[in-house]
This record gives C-alpha cells, structure tokens and sequence, in this order.
C-alpha cells in the first residue's frame, strides 16, 4: 500500500513537472510570440568603454554596432543563397529569390521580432527539408544548405535576445519537428543525433553568455544600489553629527536665555506684573526648548549610543581659536602646515566657528591620509558678507597606504556649509593636490578691515 500510495506520489509529481515544462513553453514560445520587442542601441558607457579612440560623432552610430551586424550577416545569407545555383529559368529564379528572402528576414526579425523570427526561420527549415526530400536534384540544392545554418543563427540570437531557457525548448521544438518529419517522408535519421547535440552545445554557450550578461547586470545593479545606500547612510550619520553638535550650540545660548529672563525681574526695582509675567514666559520657552532638544539629541544618540566613546561629552565645541592647537596637532603628526588668516578676525556666530573648524580638521586628515608627505595650506578669510575657508595640499611624495575610512569627508563638509546656506568646492589641483574651498555667509559686522596675519 505504501509503495502504491509514493508510486502515485511520483507520478503526480513528475505530471506537475511536465505541466510547469509546457506552461512555461507555451509562454514563451506561443503568447505573443510575434509581439513587437525591439533591440534598444547600446549604452553610451559599454560604447566609450570599448572604443574609447572613436571620435564622439561616430560613438552615436557606433551605439548600433550590433543592428548593423545582424542587418550584414541577413544581407550575407541572402546573396548566398542566390549565388548558390545559377539563374535556370523563370520559376527556378523566382522560388531562389522567394527562400532566400525568408531565410534572410528570420535574423534580422530578431531584432524586432525575435521569437516570431524563430517561427520564422523554424517554417523555413521545414520547407527546405521537404523540399530537399521530395524535389528533383536541381530545387534541392536551393533549399537544402542554407536554411538550417540560418536558422541556428536565428536561435542563437532569440537565445541571447531572450532569456536562457529558451535554449532548451526552441532545441526541443526544432528537433522534434525535424525528427517527425524525417519519420513521415520514411527518411533514415542518419545525421540528426550528432547535428542535435552540436546545436545544444551551440545553444547551451549562448545561454551560457546570456545568463553571465544578466548576472553582471544584476551584480552592476547591486552596486549601484549598495553605493547609493552607503552615501545616503553616510549623509544621515554627518546629519546626525552636526546634529549632537549644534545642540551644544543651541543649548548654550537657550541656558544664557532661561538665566537672564529668571534674574532680570531681580534687577528692576517695583517690576511691573505684566513685565514680570513676560519675563516668566520667556524663561518657561526657554526651558521647554532645552528638554525638547534634549529628547531629541537622545533619539539621535540611541541610535548610535557609542558615537562619542573616545570623546568627552561635556567637552566644549570647538571654535577657530582653537586652530593652534589642531594645527599643531597635524604638525606633530608629519604633516608640513601653514595657516594664513585675512582680515580683521571677528567673533562669528558658534554655528559658524564649529563647522569652520570641522572643515579645516577633516581637510587637514584628507592630506595626512591621501596625500603623505605633501605640504598642506589653511587660509581663513574674515570677508564683507561671510567666512572663507581654504585647504589646499600638494601631490603626495610617497605611496599612500589604504585608508580605512568611509571615503566621504567631502560629503560631511559640504553637508555642514549647505546647511549654513554656504557654498563649497572640491576638486584636484593641477600639481596633483587637493583643494577644498568654502564660502559660509554670515551678516555683517561694522569695523571689519583687512589686516592679514600668519600663524
């Protein structure tokens, strides 16, 4: 019972198998099949990536390299079956003119058409194989050379057009209506087994090259995708820095706010109660804004609870009176540095100060790491309107060794002047250094002059 019960089992099993096999045959083989799928041109990079050295005029045509191919290889065909017998009489040339136009459209079909080019090419092959059997000597040399290498060129291309497992089953399909047909016209079989295992290595290659393109499409993709990721993580971490820091910033000035509101009605002999209540508002807004910041920071710093580990949380924030010290810093680190400041250095607002200061220190360990042995330059401008920033390196002296950071500083540092409403640029110099340039704007303060100091 046991043995009839997996029998049957076995049996439904490979049943479901066969229907799966011919449902998917069908779809891909009958709905459709002359459904108008055109070859799109190639893409301008795969073009300048394999023939750098054409001009940029020809690269536009060069895009349709694989059209022209297919179109030479039909025009090949077709000549080749005219010139292979010679014009004997009216209807000898119009049955030549007439196949060898068939035979020539199945591949160029294939760049419109590509499974209708298969049924195409397939009805072609049928005629020639009926036709080698059953006309005289003369009609057979017409149809009986040509058709079938044309039509394994036409599979070969429906394969590569296509999808992989359309190898196996225009195989199938071709050889059993070869096989049926050699059995009604009572022919012997004689070369069809060694032919069909030649056509399914052709085949099985093609799909082979199909299934390597589409796994390295999909593998370029990923990349993509996984590049794209990581710079958008990477812009939400800077984000979430800037963040941490401004609310220092922030906090600052709301405390100093709560505290000169709490203390100001002290200060004034007979206070009015309107003036008092006022002061009063002030402060709780202030508070209420100092625990909103705070709930806030924490979200942010949840989220990456060990950010600041090797960092003094109660640490202040740096301004540009701290550059010394950072330069100094890189200075003992090997890193030749000068600093040159312009203009009358004024106090900024400490948005300004801490992300200045940031650009500098991310430029100034770009040069270590990228650049060993070159010679580095800081050039802070105190301008009408706002707070140049400059970082300029030369080429390195030596190799540099792999750097195991994320690769996006210049992304933080542009993050940080756009939120300032600023302007940024980041290029290689000529020499084969680095430049990093920023403009952060900040309002006006009269008595600027512009006296130049080095340190």
């Amino acid at each position: 019972m046991n043995e009839t019960t997996q029998t049957q089992n076995t049996l439904r099993s490979e049943a479901r198998i066969a229907r799966g096999g011919l449902h998917r045959l069908r779809q891909d083989l009958f709905v459709g099949a002359f459904a108008f799928r055109p070859m799109p041109p190639l893409e301008d990079a795969k073009v300048s990536r394999w023939v750098p050295w054409l001009p940029e005029r020809l690269r536009y045509w060069a895009r349709w390299l694989p059209h022209f191919a297919v179109g030479f290889f039909s025009v090949c065909v077709f000549l080749a079956t005219l010139a292979d017998s010679s014009w004997g009489g009216s209807l000898r040339g119009v049955l030549t003119t007439g196949f060898g136009t068939v035979v020539a459209a199945g591949p160029l079909l294939t760049l419109f058409r590509p499974v209708g080019a298969y049924w195409l090419s397939l009805c072609a092959f049928v005629v020639s194989v009926l036709a080698y059997a059953g006309f005289s000597s003369p009609f057979s040399s017409i149809f009986g050379e040509l058709a079938f290498p044309a039509h394994l060129a036409v599979m070969v291309l429906v394969v590569l057009r296509t999808r992989p497992r359309m190898a196996v089953e225009m195989w199938l399909v071709t050889f059993a209506t070869a096989a049926v047909v050699t059995a009604a016209l009572g022919k012997d079989p004689g070369d069809l087994p060694p032919v069909a295992f030649f056509c399914g290595v052709v085949l099985v290659s093609a799909a082979a090259v199909r299934a390597w393109r589409e796994e390295r499409r999909q593998v370029v993709e990923t990349q993509t995708v996984t590049a794209e990721e990581r710079s958008r993580r990477t812009l939400l971490e800077e984000r979430a820095l800037i963040a941490r820091e401004l609310h220092d910033v922030v906090a600052h000035h709301m405390s100093v706010i709560a505290i000169q509101a709490e203390a100001a009605p002290y200060r004034v002999e007979n206070t009015p109660p309107e003036l008092a209540t006022s002061f009063s508002t002030i402060r709780e807004n202030a508070v209420a804004a100092l625990a909103e910041l705070r709930r806030i920071l924490g979200v942010v710093r949840s989220a990456d609870p060990d950010a600041f580990a090797e960092h003094d949380p109660e640490a202040p924030q740096p301004t540009l009176a701290s550059l010394d010290a950072l330069l100094d810093s890189v200075r003992s680190a090997g890193l030749t540095v000068e600093a040159v400041v312009t203009g009358a250095p004024r106090p900024l607002p400490q948005g300004v100060e801490l992300s200045a200061y940031r650009i500098v220190q991310e430029g100034l360990s770009n040069a270590l790491r990228h650049s060993p042995g070159a010679d580095a330059r800081v050039e802070i401008s105190y301008v009408l309107g706002g707070l140049g920033v400059r970082i300029v390196n030369g080429a390195p002296s030596r190799l540099a060794k792999p750097s195991p950071g994320a690769g996006h500083g210049v992304l933080g540092m542009r993050e940080r002047v756009q939120m300032l409403g600023g302007e940024m640029t980041a290029d290689r110099t000529e020499d084969g250094g680095f430049e990093v340039a920023a403009f952060i704007p900040v309002s006006h303060t009269p008595g600027e002059s512009t006296v130049g100091g080095r340190a």
